[in-house]
């Protein structure tokens, strides 16, 4: 197959980020180019404030050397700017008069620094703050001039006024607004920030706007409109970045602020793409990496032509990167609006401050300084929406006496580093196996805190707490699928998806089985996820299956079954007959009613079968073990006499659209019409029972050897409403459970809170109805094709 041509241009964060993400999709489907204005590889251009801090060199925060272009055989282009796009022929040409064509063409082209129009801006001596070459003008300077000015008082000016005083230099800021970084913090963390700097010897000039850049060929101050000036030899713009997108606006691309792009980051124009800084998504336009990665691993899957669901935007939170200083925020700070409540601590002694913004109950924002050990806890919090009503709101903010315990009780699954998505049990397992000492050791072989540093804090003290002499936690095998490979469940399906495997050999052969035979545990479950990967793959199961009229059990003694179908257990005079009638004429003397409320018709010879279905001419009842099984009723009168009615029509709703699904184990259901729960309901995988204020759901239930009571999901009002939860929990188990993984075992592993958050969005539980629909009717399609 001819490989797709991709071009990237911009050799930024972002878009290389992006090109990882291919590369673990599918690293021999394209053939890869990427331009980069700067002279550079790909680097870390958040942690240019440590270069100017003095404690990191280039090659600290190169994420990417060329050693690693080439073994994945990228064309990459430094030093090179794209400076035209031919939509029509799709071909770029360079500045160095370089034309490519492309399949796939990615715009990263970031930010540009924001430079004030004033006099004097274009003196020597006045430099931005974006690239290695800023840095590198900025030390050069320092070496012979002792006096700064850095014009913004946001997280950029910040750090580089803090890189210029290690350098030896006085320093003022110079910032429009009243306190810091007034985006990200509110006034009492600001003045916290400022008073903790000015001790260090940073200089504020607050409520200042610039107007001239003094001085003959190089700056020698900056005079004000309020009519004060103040010495400078160096002046660093560091007032904001602005979206680039001259190429894109010269191309005819939509733009607002930025290149305007959908949920796929797809631009106005065909096979045209746009993802970071450059990128403006539903009116916002992010310069955070954790938002530009995740809109790399989208455009990815797009490119890659895997479903998925598409980028929906981010939660924004801000680190500073200043030695010595702990500061963190996220979302929503400011409480002033009447919907808003707050929570306060300040520890003027310890120099403390840290507040949560809550909204009907649900946490909005934070900033903490001082003490950001919870960042990663109120980070989750607001990302899942958890309601906190029945929190103890002080318990967000454990004593450092307990900061040991609330280390060990992370478990190993929760993410550590947001950016690139590495968990506790990642570090944990890095450390143990490779002997890992330092942040800094954990940082390269994990990644954790390479991005943007937030992490770094809580990286340490995981460090610290795992050199502990009381440590003891081990991190767990992992679980493989089976004997027969190293990998385990995830690892085979996300293999199967990128490598595109349709059948249980090609899946042993190309993910190097160690017995191409398989065995009884994953041969399977390679068809059941062959089978959810592709609605059409047809597999062998234990029951002989053609169409919903032609199926049966098959006995070992060569004999069938056949189960008539009954929907809800509610039958009529004319099917009995007709099921009498086969029965006699076919001379089937066993027939057994079963705890599934089902006539079963017991041995029938192989020679009469086809017969048989022609004669019964009905809906048969599909036996597949692994499969939504048919739903327990209470339908007699004995125990009570409440409506059965509204039960029965659930039921066979239920069973109509969930029959002829497989799932990773057979899903019990009962449901019981009152709280008698005739049904057994609780025990159930998936449990209903009547109520006044509608129907309560339990769901992990189990009526084995080891009876387990399922947990209340929640309480629905209508008939259905409950049908949309009980079918979007059964396809959520049927796309996130391992083979053979129980409900309540998946529920366990997953956790309740979580199921609940995926069920009660109603976005994405309408993706789980649709998608659902959309393999019910494939199935009847190959049915129907399937019939006589």
């Amino acid at each position: 197959m001819d490989k797709k041509r991709l071009v990237l241009v911009g050799n930024g964060m972002a878009g290389v980020r992006c090109i990882e993400e291919i590369l673990k999709l599918d690293p021999l489907g394209f053939e890869i180019t990427i331009f980069g204005s700067e002279p550079h590889v790909n680097y870390n251009r958040i942690l240019l404030s440590s270069i100017l801090q003095g404690g990191t060199s280039f090659g600290d925060i190169t994420v990417h050397d060329r050693e690693w272009y080439g073994r994945h055989h990228i064309n990459l282009y430094t030093g090179e700017t794209v400076i035209e796009i031919d939509k029509h022929i799709q071909v770029i040409k360079t500045d160095q008069h370089r034309i490519v064509s492309y399949d796939y063409l990615i715009i990263a082209t970031g930010s540009v620094p924001f430079s004030l129009p004033i006099p004097g801006a274009d003196k020597l001596g006045v430099v931005t703050f974006r690239t290695i070459e800023d840095c590198q003008k900025m030390i050069e300077i320092s070496k012979k001039n002792k006096k700064a000015v850095v014009i913004g008082g946001g997280v950029l000016g910040l750090e580089a006024a803090k890189g210029l005083l290690n350098l030896g230099m006085n320093v003022s800021v110079v910032h429009i607004g009243s306190y810091l970084m007034e985006r990200q913090v509110d006034e009492t963390a600001a003045r916290m920030l400022q008073e903790e700097l000015e001790s260090q010897g940073m200089k504020f000039l607050f409520q200042k706007e610039t107007m001239e850049i003094v001085g003959d060929i190089r700056a020698k101050g900056v005079t004000f409109k309020d009519g004060t000036e103040v010495e400078a030899n160096l002046v660093v713009m560091a007032a904001g970045v602005r979206p680039n997108v001259h190429l894109a606006k010269k191309t005819g691309i939509e733009t607002n602020r930025a290149i305007l792009v959908n949920d796929y980051m797809e631009t106005s124009i065909p096979n045209i793409y746009a993802v970071g800084e450059c990128v403006e998504h539903r009116a916002m336009v992010y310069g955070l990496v954790q938002p530009l990665y995740e809109q790399g691993k989208t455009l990815a899957k797009r490119i890659c032509g895997i479903e998925g669901q598409g980028y929906e935007g981010s939660v924004l939170s801000t680190q500073l990167k200043i030695s010595g200083i702990d500061l963190f925020s996220v979302g929503v700070i400011h409480d002033n609006e009447s919907s808003n409540q707050s929570i306060k601590i300040y520890d003027e002694v310890q120099g403390v401050y840290k507040k949560v913004v809550f909204q009907d109950h649900r946490i909005i924002g934070a900033v903490l300084f001082g003490d950001t050990k919870e960042r990663t806890k109120l980070l989750d919090m607001i990302l899942k929406h958890q309601d906190v009503s029945d929190l103890e709101k002080v318990s967000l903010f454990p004593q450092a006496k307990d900061l040991e315990f609330s280390i060990s009780s992370i478990p190993a699954s929760k993410i550590i580093c947001n950016c690139n998505s590495v968990t506790k049990g990642t570090i944990l397992e890095a450390i143990q196996k490779e002997g890992l000492t330092t942040v800094e050791e954990i940082k390269k072989c994990t990644k954790a805190s390479s991005s943007c540093g937030g992490c770094k804090p809580l990286v340490t003290d995981l460090l610290s707490f795992i050199q502990n002499n009381d440590f003891e936690e081990v991190i767990e095998e992992k679980a493989v699928l089976c004997s027969c490979t190293t990998l385990n469940d995830d690892e085979v399906v996300q293999e199967m998806q990128r490598q595109g495997l349709t059948s249980v050999q090609e899946v042993m052969k190309v993910l190097k089985w160690k017995n191409y035979e398989g065995c009884s545990i994953c041969r399977p479950a390679i068809n059941y996820y062959l089978g959810m990967i592709n609605p059409e793959y047809e597999s062998k199961q234990e029951v002989f299956f053609i169409n919903e009229k032609m199926n049966a059990v098959i006995h070992s003694e060569g004999t069938y079954t056949l189960i008539p179908q009954m929907y809800g257990g509610i039958t009529n005079p004319e099917q009995l007959r007709k099921i009498a009638q086969v029965a006699e004429k076919y001379h089937i003397n066993d027939m057994a009613i079963t705890s599934d409320q089902r006539i079963h018709l017991l041995g029938v010879k192989k020679e009469d079968l086809s017969e048989v279905w022609a004669d019964l001419n009905m809906p048969l009842s599909s036996p597949q073990a692994n499969s939504v099984q048919n739903i327990k009723m209470c339908i007699g009168e004995n125990i009570c006499y409440c409506d059965k009615k509204p039960s029965i029509e659930l039921a066979v709703s239920l069973e109509k659209q969930l029959e002829l699904l497989t799932t990773p184990y057979r899903v019990k259901m009962g449901i019981s019409s009152c709280l008698h729960n005739g049904a057994d309901s609780t025990t159930k995988d998936v449990g209903l029972i009547g109520v006044d204020r509608g129907w309560e759901i339990y769901i992990g239930g189990s009526s084995g050897r080891h009876v387990r009571s399922g947990e209340l999901l929640c309480v629905a009002a209508t008939s259905e409403e409950a049908m949309e939860l009980i079918i979007g929990f059964v396809q959520y188990y049927r796309e996130t459970a391992n083979y053979l993984e129980r409900t309540w075992e998946w529920v366990e592993r997953v956790g309740l809170v979580h199921v609940r958050e995926v069920l009660f969005d109603d976005e994405l539980r309408q993706q789980l109805l649709e998608q659902l629909a959309e393999e019910m009717s494939l199935r009847k399609n190959l049915e129907e094709k399937s019939l006589f």
